[in-house]
């Protein structure tokens, strides 16, 4: 029988193995290129360089389309084209604090259609699969190590709705945090959702430690009807509930997501709504400043002060809060503004010659 010639995805542990086996190959072989591509983001030179047949592994690296960075923050936006064509966005944040975070896509477009996103817009075209969601992580990782910077958080609160891609995006999570993947630390990951809560629940059961956000936005039904169409499905009794139930399941806080809008979310009347709806849970509130976006010239973010009053009540009332600094405004990367009206489109499209790698 002639012998195979299996080329295994660094994503695939099967059939790395397979060809490990195949080629009679100590296991640390694949330790070592594992720990050099996911750990220390080497390059795929450098990382194929270390495995005695290279042409036998493929590191399925994301392509990149578009490189933009912010000059007023630090802040950049990766666009990456899938293998259908499709482009997906990431953002590399590089707070002041020196804890550089990315914040990754779970799907191209989303069906939440939320009324202050921009994704919203898009729509829907799929999922992202887990070598798409752990490509982001790689290429930041890269762009990071070559600054000498270390990616120490990653945020599921681009593009998509994650519990819409639950068993990637858990599959995702796993590899993350699995000593012989990425080695993240749980508490270094979050998951952002519009409250799904089944999907939410399922994930704080297998993810007892990994962080979990909820896009809250509003405790009145009617506004938050408004902000995000999925609330008719997923009302706030039930999400009250549910948060309650991951208090006792992972023993930490909720994030809950609060958009501050003009007289919308942050008036008086709101503010006691809430101090009555997060009473007795143990949340974390983190304020978050309106980005605008062309499809909602309606919405109006509140101001600084208005911002900072808010909080300092929450605080009062012993309710952990802050207020979110966005970045990469000047290239629509900050919270709400990831979309390129392009995106859908491009599947119909050629590539580029131009798109920069």
């Amino acid at each position: 029988m002639a012998p195979t010639t299996e080329r295994a995805s660094i994503f695939d542990p099967d059939a790395l193995e397979r060809v490990r086996r195949e080629l009679r190959l100590h296991p640390q072989q694949l330790r070592v290129v594992r720990n050099a591509y996911f750990k220390t983001f080497a390059s795929e030179q450098e990382t194929l360089a270390l495995f005695p047949a290279p042409e036998r592994v493929h590191l399925d690296p994301l392509p990149l389309h578009q490189r933009l960075d912010s000059t007023l923050d630090g802040a950049s936006k990766l666009l990456f084209r899938t293998s259908s064509g499709l482009l997906t966005e990431a953002v590399v944040l590089r707070p002041r604090s020196g804890r550089s975070s990315l914040c990754v896509s779970s799907q191209v477009g989303c069906a939440a259609a939320c009324r202050f996103c921009a994704t919203g817009t898009m729509g829907i075209a799929r999922g992202l699969s887990v070598p798409e969601v752990l490509g982001q992580v790689v290429a930041a990782g890269q762009l990071l190590a070559r600054e000498q910077r270390r990616l120490r958080n990653v945020v599921f609160m681009g593009m998509g709705e994650p519990f819409h891609n639950e068993a990637n995006v858990s599959e995702a999570v796993a590899r993350l945090i699995d000593p012989s993947y990425f080695n993240l630390s749980p508490g270094k990951v979050m998951v952002s959702s519009v409250g799904v809560t089944d999907g939410m629940l399922r994930f704080g059961e297998r993810f007892p430690r990994v962080g979990l956000a909820l896009s809250l936005h509003s405790v009145r039904p009617d506004v938050r009807e408004q902000l995000i169409p999925l609330a008719k499905r997923y009302p706030l009794d039930e999400l009250r509930k549910t948060v309650r139930e991951l208090n006792v399941m992972q023993g930490r806080p909720v994030m809950l997501e609060y958009l501050m809008l003009a007289g919308l979310t942050d008036t008086d009347e709101d503010l006691r709504a809430l101090l009555a709806w997060t009473d007795g849970l143990d949340v974390h509130v983190n304020l978050i400043p309106y980005n605008p976006i062309d499809a909602a010239p309606e919405l109006v973010g509140s101001s600084p002060e208005v911002c900072r009053v808010f909080a300092a009540a929450l605080k009062e009332h012993g309710r952990k809060t802050t207020v979110r600094r966005s970045l990469g405004r000047d290239i629509e990367a900050a919270c709400g503004q990831l979309v390129k009206a392009h995106t859908l489109s491009e599947r119909r499209a050629p590539r580029s010659d131009t798109s920069s790698a």
